[in-house]
């Protein structure tokens, strides 16, 4: 899959140091992945969940950090859509749209 865009990934994990090796395992794996359905990428990531409209969320650093993501599994392309503390996730109000 095609992630849109790593930049996202690296600001966070320099703001939050602690977050750069999951979110680096979490790129390479994503990135190496092919999948179809919201069924698949929960069915290989276990720390992730459907929260509707083609949006996972990821748990990152033992639920420390949300990473929330646009699947379009026809294009094989993945929009980093939210990435922050827990906090931060729990005060999103409209989750399936952001």
């Amino acid at each position: 899959m095609r992630i849109i865009t790593k930049g996202t990934l690296r600001a966070f994990w320099e703001k939050y140091p602690d977050a750069e090796q999951e979110l680096k395992y979490w790129h390479d794996k994503i990135r190496n992945a092919n999948y179809s359905s919201p069924n698949e990428v929960i069915a290989e990531n276990p720390k992730s969940d459907t929260v509707g409209n083609n949006r996972v969320v990821f748990n990152i650093c033992h639920n420390k950090y949300r990473l929330i993501v646009l699947f379009r599994y026809n294009l094989q392309w993945a929009f980093i859509r939210f990435l922050g503390t827990h906090k931060e996730y729990d005060q999103i109000k409209d989750i399936k749209n952001i």
